[in-house]
């Protein structure tokens, strides 16, 4: 039913309340280009709701006055039109009075945004968005290689930067499991300043500690103690990143374990404190591998070999890989050079090198 000239200007401030009560809903309705509204009236875009609704009302009240014009008589058509005639000026007057109001669509939707609870993880999402959504990939339950996890664990990456080998590590089940529980910032951090402050470059940080992965469990206050303890003994500093150097799991022995060590080769070899010293600033392996080997080549040199005592303490204590060298070697060796080549003893503890070389026999 069409509206009455006195109905339009009450239809008109009740549909402006509604417009600016629900300017968020109104803007998707009234603003979606080509949607049909009434009998062929499309909606434009880019206006305001505001004016969408006055020019609705305006074209639906012009619509309903041509459909009583046709039904009227010719003078009430007159008075009508008179009266159409009358209102038009008014309602264009109010249209451009209403152009100049600012839209509050915007505004009211952003203010709506800012009011809208954050979604919950449990709110159904359509098939499409689920099909948007990328997610990645879960971490396996088990695993015979580090390479699944370096993508997940912040450790394992910077370990990755610091050149450590984590192809080796992961042969150790042990290890690679420790290394996957530790956290960088607090557990390896300060291992890493420790090492530097004992004389590891950073360009050796990586093989170091490829080889001794271990390390990573010790109490970095023991570590400390210990190289308290043979700076104790006289060793430099210098001394101490050397031997740390060669023998990488040298901290990892305690401080009784190091003295015990360093009293046997003093006692065994009949070695004064600086000689001593120098025996495993030079081959620390002495420190940390086994006695065994030791004291095998301390019997092949006296026993089988003919070397007297203080002839063997020169030989070592000039090439200290004698106490380690493999027992066939020597005494292959020793047969070539004394039986064949016929190099006496005194000779042959002036140039130990003899040991140290190659020969066809």
């Amino acid at each position: 039913m069409a509206l009455s000239a006195q109905q339009i200007p009450r239809w008109f401030n009740s549909a402006k309340l509604r417009s600016l009560i629900n300017a968020a809903q109104l803007t998707k309705c009234f603003t979606r280009p080509g949607r049909t509204l009434l009998h062929g009236f499309s909606a434009q875009p880019q206006i305001s709701s505001d004016n969408c609704f006055l020019q609705w009302g305006f074209k639906t009240y012009k619509t309903s006055s041509l459909w009583n014009s046709s039904q009227s008589t010719s003078s009430s058509s007159q008075e009508n039109n008179s009266t159409q005639s009358s209102l038009l000026p008014s309602m264009n007057e109010q249209s451009q009075k209403t152009q100049k109001i600012p839209s509050f669509d915007s505004e009211l939707f952003l203010e709506e945004l800012d009011e809208l609870p954050p979604l919950s993880p449990m709110q159904p999402i359509s098939e499409e968005e689920a099909i948007q959504i990328i997610a990645d990939p879960p971490l396996p339950p088990a695993s015979f290689t580090l390479r699944d996890y370096v993508d997940h664990s912040e450790t394992l990456q910077k370990l990755v930067l610091l050149g450590v080998d984590l192809s080796k590590i992961e042969k150790h089940a042990e290890a690679a499991n420790l290394l996957l529980r530790l956290d960088f910032e607090k557990d390896i951090k300060q291992m890493l300043l420790f090492l530097k402050d004992v004389g590891i470059e950073d360009n050796q940080l990586g093989a170091f500690l490829t080889k001794n992965h271990a390390i990573f469990s010790e109490d970095l206050e023991n570590l400390k103690i210990r190289v308290a303890y043979l700076l104790s003994k006289n060793f430099s500093k210098a001394d101490v990143a050397q031997m740390v150097r060669k023998a990488p799991f040298l901290l990892n022995f305690s401080v009784e374990r190091l003295d015990n060590r360093l009293g046997f080769f003093q006692k065994e070899l009949e070695l004064s404190v600086k000689k001593t010293r120098d025996l495993v600033v030079r081959l620390p392996r002495l420190l940390t591998g086994s006695l065994e080997p030791v004291k095998e080549n301390m019997k092949v040199y006296r026993l089988e070999l003919g070397f007297k005592h203080n002839e063997i303490q020169h030989m070592i204590t000039r090439i200290p890989k004698m106490l380690t060298a493999n027992k066939r070697k020597l005494t292959e060796t020793f047969d070539f050079v004394h039986n064949v080549m016929s190099i006496p003893h005194h000779i042959i503890v002036k140039f130990p090198q003899f040991f140290n070389r190659k020969y066809r026999i």
